[in-house]
């Protein structure tokens, strides 16, 4: 079933909303859901929605969170997100960061006690339409196992970059995991099988069954190395910022848990590209930028991101493709809420 991206922020907003969420916060999740959807990546679109509003109505995600400065250094600042969405918080982290890295060159605002944040390339592509490059990483509920191991140990380890470019930025968005937790459920959503080798059981047992796989585990991307990378970003987030480690959080798709905040953290890194050529040339970063994805595409590749329009290159009548089952679901939710007293 199709939306139009306009009519898919309106009526994630108003969910969000009839759930507590301020309006001008519910409107940033509501933004980056739509734009996972806009980009393909249907698992961090309005997939994701249902989950999001059930935590909130149970009191894990904070609807009258704040973010609360614990310290501000001038180009490191640190957050606590309160327990809140973490999608409006990293898009307001952007905000606070760009002037900075103006100001300094380079700002790094990390973000503890915060909640889920989608796909962190709309964080990476909103920084670089600001003419920033970036780096994002944060951390989740644990379904990656130790290398070797059967017992969960770190999150999915999402990590995104971001370069600037003219027309569409250039935007590395990936899970550390062979794939990202929202495809298991958008398999499970279709009733259908996974391939082979993407994921384990509780037992740390390959399997298909994407419910096994939900409640089970998922297995690292490359290996050893993409183990050691995910360990990175976890000492990144969770170990630098906290407050809670991956193997302690309440998992995002257990029900039981829907009440306890998530102590998820971030880390955004934006640097100024116009303050770090080696000759102080302030347009030298940008023809290199340039210079590097024309070359890819001269070598027959792809630069990583280009088949995603900017953010403000998204036009408010592009058709989102929803499933059918899940549009229906929302739109009788929003219908249910709107007949009920005020």
């Amino acid at each position: 079933m199709n939306i139009t991206f306009e009519d898919a922020v309106n009526l994630a907003t108003d969910l969000l909303v009839d759930v507590g969420h301020p309006r001008h916060r519910a409107a940033a999740v509501a933004r980056a859901l739509a734009l996972a959807d806009a980009w393909g990546l249907a698992s961090h679109g309005l997939l994701r929605l249902p989950i999001y509003l059930d935590r909130s109505e149970a009191g894990g995600y904070a609807t009258n969170a704040e973010l609360q400065a614990v310290m501000d250094l001038g180009a490191l600042t640190v957050l606590d997100g309160g327990g809140g969405l973490g999608h409006w918080q990293l898009s307001e982290a952007v905000g606070l960061a760009v002037p900075k890295a103006k100001q300094y060159g380079l700002a790094a605002v990390a973000i503890g006690n915060s909640g889920h944040c989608g796909a962190l390339g709309v964080y990476a592509a909103d920084a670089a339409e600001a003419g920033m490059a970036s780096l994002i990483v944060s951390c989740g509920p644990a379904v990656l196992p130790g290398w070797g191991g059967t017992k969960r140990l770190l999150s999915t380890s999402p990590i995104a970059a971001g370069f600037p470019l003219d027309g569409a930025p250039a935007i590395v968005d990936l899970a550390l995991s062979t794939v990202a937790r929202g495809k298991i459920a958008a398999y499970a959503n279709r009733g259908e099988e996974l391939p082979e080798g993407w994921a384990l059981d509780a037992d740390g047992q390959p399997t298909t069954n994407p419910h096994e796989a939900l409640s089970g585990m998922l297995s690292p991307l490359g290996g050893a190395k993409g183990f050691a990378l995910a360990f990175m970003v976890e000492a990144l987030t969770a170990g630098l910022v906290g407050p809670t480690l991956s193997k302690d959080m309440p998992d995002f798709f257990d029900r039981k848990s829907y009440a306890q905040p998530q102590g998820i953290a971030h880390l955004l890194i934006v640097i100024d590209p116009s303050r770090t050529d080696v000759n102080g040339d302030p347009e030298a970063a940008a023809r290199r930028f340039a210079d590097l994805a024309a070359a890819t595409v001269g070598a027959g590749g792809r630069v990583p991101g280009s088949r995603r329009l900017a953010p403000s290159q998204v036009a408010s009548d592009q058709l989102l493709d929803v499933e059918d089952g899940l549009l229906a679901g929302l739109e009788g939710r929003r219908s249910s809420a709107a007949s009920l007293p005020r």
